[in-house]
C-alpha cells in the first residue's frame, strides 16, 4: 500500500463528510479457557497480534488489547493473543491465530497491514480488524478484502489542541516533538501539533516554534523501543531550549521522561494514543496532557458486535465529533495553564467539527 492511495482513500471519506458507524463491526498465544457456553457468541473465538511495542506499551498497544479484554469479558469468551518482538514477527503470528481457529484477528498498527490484507484474501472465513490503516495493497483505492475492517483515527484533529495547548503554556517560545518511525500514523500526530501551535500564534500575534517537525521531515527514533536511540533523540530536543516535548510512539516516552527528569529543567510532557496520566502514573507529574484514540472503545465495539454476526467491513474513522479521538484533561497542570484555556479548547473544538477550523492530514487530504 503506498501513503498516496491511503491518502486518497481516506481524504474522499472525509471529505464526503461519511463517518462510519461501528456497526459489525513474541510471546506464545495465550490459551482460551472453556467457558462452557452453548451460544454463538461462547463459540466466538477473537484474537490479536501487537506490534512491536507489546501489551504493556501503557499506550497504543495497551489499548487495543483493554478493548479486546473487556469484550472478552462482555461475552464470556477469553481471546487469544500473541505479541510481536519485531515485524519479522507478523506473518507467523498471523497464521499462528488462524491455525488456532480464530474468528476474528486484530492487527495492532500501520505496519500489520499488509499481512493482515494477505492473510484476509487467504482465508476468507476469518473475519480482521486493522488499526490503524485501509488496508489498501493493490492499489485501487479501496479495502483488499470484504472480510477486513479498518480502524482509523484522525488524531491530527485532537493533537491541533494539544499543539494550541503547548503554545499556550510554553515560557520559552519552543516547543519540541519526535516520533518513532516516520510512518502516517505517526506523523498525523506531530501535523495537527504543529498546526495548532502555528494556529495560537495566529490567534495571539505569537511566536512559538516547533522543534522536531517541519510538516514533512524531523527527529525519529527508528523504531518504538525506549532505547537509547529514543534517549538521545529527547535530548537532541531539550538540548534545544524546548519547555514541551510531545514524544509519538507508543514507549519513547519513557525515554523522554528520563531526559526531562536529568535535565532538571522545567519541562512539560505531552502523552500520545491513551492518556498517560492513568496508563503511567509514573510520569503523571510530568504531563500536560495526552492525545487520545479511543482504540479501547472501537475494538470492544468492532468485538462485540462480530460475535452477534454483525461483522462490517466498512470502515471506521474516528474523530472529536464521534469521539474517536480526544484530548486528555490538564490533571496536575490545570493551575498551571492559563484560566481561559479550556473555554478556549472547547471553542476550537467546536471549529473542527464544523469545518470552519481546517486540520489537515493525511486523513483528510
Amino acid at each position: 500500500m503506498t501513503i498516496s492511495t491511503t491518502k486518497k482513500l481516506l481524504g474522499a471519506t472525509i471529505a464526503a463528510g461519511v463517518v462510519f458507524a461501528l456497526a459489525g463491526c513474541g510471546q506464545a498465544p495465550t490459551e482460551s479457557g472453556d467457558n462452557g457456553g452453548g451460544d454463538a457468541a461462547s463459540d466466538f473465538l477473537p484474537c490479536m497480534v501487537s506490534d512491536a511495542g507489546g501489551f504493556d506499551d501503557k499506550s497504543f498497544n495497551q489499548l487495543g488489547y483493554e478493548g479486546l479484554m473487556q469484550a472478552g469479558e462482555d461475552l464470556g469468551v477469553e481471546p487469544k493473543t500473541v505479541e510481536s518482538k519485531d515485524e519479522s514477527e507478523y506473518k507467523g503470528n498471523i497464521d499462528s491465530l488462524i491455525d488456532q481457529n480464530c474468528n476474528l484477528i486484530i492487527t495492532v498498527g500501520f505496519l500489520l497491514a499488509p499481512e493482515a490484507a494477505t492473510a484476509a484474501k487467504a482465508n476468507p472465513d476469518v473475519e480482521f480488524v486493522s488499526i490503524d490503516d485501509m488496508v489498501d495493497t493493490d492499489g485501487d483505492g479501496k479495502t483488499d478484502s470484504e472480510n477486513v475492517k479498518p480502524l482509523v483515527y484522525d488524531t491530527a484533529q485532537a493533537a491541533f489542541l494539544a499543539g494550541y495547548s503547548a503554545a499556550a503554556y510554553t515560557k520559552t517560545g519552543k516547543v519540541g516533538t519526535f516520533g518513532g518511525v516516520n510512518i502516517p500514523t505517526v506523523s498525523v500526530f506531530m501535523d495537527g501539533y504543529k498546526q495548532g501551535v502555528e494556529y495560537w500564534n495566529s490567534e495571539n500575534s505569537g511566536d512559538v516554534q516547533v522543534i522536531g517537525w517541519d510538516g514533512s521531515d524531523g527527529v525519529f527514533t527508528g523504531g518504538f523501543d525506549a532505547n537509547q536511540d529514543a534517549i538521545n533523540a529527547a535530548q537532541g530536543i531539550v538540548d534545544q531550549d524546548v519547555d514541551v516535548l510531545f514524544p509519538v510512539g507508543g514507549p519513547i516516552y519513557q525515554s523522554a521522561a528520563s531526559v526531562i527528569r536529568d535535565s532538571g529543567k522545567d519541562i512539560a510532557l505531552i502523552g500520545a494514543d491513551a492518556d498517560v496520566f492513568e496508563s503511567d502514573p509514573s510520569v503523571g507529574d510530568l504531563l500536560l496532557t495526552s492525545v487520545r484514540k479511543g482504540m479501547d472503545v472501537s475494538v470492544k465495539d468492532v468485538v462485540e458486535a462480530a460475535a452477534k454476526g454483525d461483522f462490517d467491513g466498512s470502515p471506521y474513522v474516528g474523530t472529536l465529533e464521534n469521539g474517536g479521538v480526544s484530548i486528555a484533561p490538564f490533571h496536575d497542570f490545570e493551575s498551571k495553564v492559563p484560566a481561559d484555556l479550556q473555554d478556549q479548547l472547547d471553542t476550537i473544538t467546536a471549529g473542527i467539527i464544523d469545518g470552519s477550523i481546517p486540520v489537515k492530514s493525511y486523513l483528510s487530504e
